[in-house]
């Protein structure tokens, strides 16, 4: 009985929570959408990365009120100082404010504003808003993945139609069969926003490059994984988030058939 009653709680806080991530990246996207293409403050950090004042705004919403209403939960976010806490903590939300700050601040479309929320290194929640295009994205663990509240799934099959397909091209280039010349999808320059094409068909298959960080891929993870897709590393091994190391090598995201054939090409053919 006490594991029913359990389980039962902890349904309970996941539908409050799912309804608290929503409304907050609504507004979250509301927000950075008001600044887009308007003057703004402008820097770089580390070696190259571009921040604004509106990814910091963003930032600081995302993290009023989701750390308001779960003050229990760990908080791992590229735009907030690391805090380890989060290591110790069951459930932590993982943020990315602008994913595609670049695009964003040369005046392009595509970007998006990224939330997960992780269970013991899984994503358990996730939504992907691209205030631009009107795309929300919305992911519960079991539950199914929905683009603007409608059910959405991966495309089925094994083949490689190369412009459906998008990611670095000396990696993809990896996987075709012969010398020719092939063409991608158009470059997508906001990484969650390409990984979460997969899951309503728009792509095949998305590949990332190294170096990419638990912010830009917790949500597109759980909302390809619900759409009957699978993102992992080339190995086939599952993403683990949450950790001290945040950072990822090459991963790949597509339909649960197309991904196996992929993940075994590379299996084969590993990168150097």
């Amino acid at each position: 009985m006490a594991d029913v009653d359990a389980n039962a709680t902890g349904e309970a806080i996941l539908t409050r929570d799912a309804a608290l991530l929503q409304d907050t990246v609504r507004e979250a996207g509301a927000l950075a959408r008001s600044m887009f293409r308007t003057e703004l403050k402008k820097w770089t950090k580390g070696a190259s990365s571009p921040v604004s004042e509106a990814d910091i705004a963003v930032n600081d919403l995302l993290e009023a009120r989701l750390r308001a209403a779960t003050p229990d939960y760990g908080w791992l976010s590229e735009e907030s100082a690391d805090d380890e806490v989060r290591l110790s903590r069951r459930l932590t939300w993982i943020v990315d404010p602008i994913d595609g700050t670049r695009n964003y601040l040369n005046g392009h479309d595509e970007w998006c504003v990224s939330v997960a929320l992780v269970e013991d290194a899984s994503p358990v929640l996730a939504a992907v808003f691209a205030p631009t295009s009107d795309e929300f994205f919305f992911a519960a663990r079991g539950q199914g993945t929905t683009l603007n509240d409608v059910p959405v799934r991966a495309t089925a099959g094994s083949e490689l139609d190369f412009s459906r397909v998008a990611g670095p091209k000396p990696l993809v280039e990896r996987l075709k069969p012969s010398l020719g010349e092939i063409k991608l999808h158009p470059r997508i320059g906001s990484l969650a926003l390409r990984l979460c094409r997969v899951s309503h068909g728009a792509l095949d298959a998305a590949f990332a490059g190294g170096n990419s960080h638990d912010w830009d891929l917790a949500a597109a993870d759980l909302i390809v994984q619900e759409a009957d897709g699978r993102m992992s590393d080339l190995s086939g091994d599952p993403i683990l988030y949450n950790r001290r190391q945040v950072t990822h090598g090459v991963l790949v995201a597509a339909g649960r058939d197309r991904h196996a054939n992929i993940v075994s090409h590379f299996r084969n053919r590993p990168l150097p």
